[in-house]
């Protein structure tokens, strides 16, 4: 660890406050974002549906980086996990906010599950609704924080055979656009990160090699986090911007999402593709 490191890196504890919450934190992006900010010296809320990972990531970084941290693992689909969640972060001054858990199920809407869909409800909208809802009023008295949301180059466009969770990618992409506006001027800060192909174990699960411009967590997260103060969207990587504009200002509508099925189609049919990390 170095000196720069332990000052807290670029003054996050000092910008936004000293706890950071990560939801979907387990592993691929969302342990990315956790040893990110744990090297800025922030204390870390580390949330995941799988509790053996959460723990051991906790532990190398607390012996990496020497921060506090708190670990739930549950499902953020519950209102009971969620309430209770809540109830923890109310005594902490929690300042940064990752939306990272996600569901992502593969295959035509129809031939899904209800059950399945509703879940890409309840954990890619939902539960980002309800955390910054009861989130926000905190950092607005205190004048000061900051939202990340992980949209996706999905987002921008209808992707067949991730119908759901394309949908829900543009609503987070939305939302922070809105947030970003809303909060600007009281101190806070909200991106939503749309991001291409990234290089973590789901991607690998579903697709089985790297698409074009596919990045590693790490570059995508210091992007996003270096990119705070220029809200409301950032797009790690080169060919991920012009691919977006290629697909959104240049081909027609139906030729982009005729392109997007084509590279959807070789999705490999997981349980969870992404799960809640």
């Amino acid at each position: 660890m170095t000196d720069h490191d332990r000052s807290g890196g670029d003054g996050f504890p000092q910008r936004y406050g000293p706890w950071a919450l990560v939801a979907g934190a387990s592993e691929g992006l969302g342990a990315a974002y956790a040893r990110a900010l744990a090297a800025r010296g922030m204390n870390l809320v580390l949330v995941a549906r799988r509790g053996g990972p959460l723990e051991d990531l906790a532990t190398q970084i607390g012996a990496a980086y020497g921060v506090e941290i708190r670990c739930y693992d549950g499902d953020l689909a519950s209102d009971t996990f969620l309430n209770d969640l809540l109830a923890a972060c109310s005594v902490l001054d929690l300042g940064l906010v990752v939306c990272n858990a996600a569901q992502a199920p593969i295959g035509d809407l129809a031939s899904r599950d209800r059950e399945d869909l509703m879940r890409v409800v309840d954990v890619n909208v939902r539960a980002p609704m309800v955390l910054l809802r009861a989130l926000l009023p905190g950092m607005i008295d205190r004048g000061r924080g900051a939202v990340v949301l992980m949209s996706s180059f999905t987002g921008n466009l209808g992707t067949p055979r991730i119908a759901s969770y394309a949908a829900s990618k543009a609503f987070l992409r939305v939302l922070g656009e809105s947030l970003w506006y809303e909060l600007k001027d009281q101190g806070i800060r909200v991106v939503a990160c749309s991001a291409g192909a990234i290089r973590t174990p789901g991607y690998a699960a579903a697709a089985g090699k790297d698409a074009p411009g596919t990045l590693d967590a790490e570059k995508v997260v210091e992007h996003t986090l270096r990119s705070l103060d220029r809200g409301p969207v950032v797009m790690p990587g080169l060919v991920n911007r012009l691919s977006t504009l290629f697909m959104t200002r240049v081909l027609p509508r139906r030729a982009a999402i005729g392109i997007l099925a084509r590279s959807t189609s070789g999705l490999a049919q997981v349980k969870e593709t992404k799960g809640q990390q």
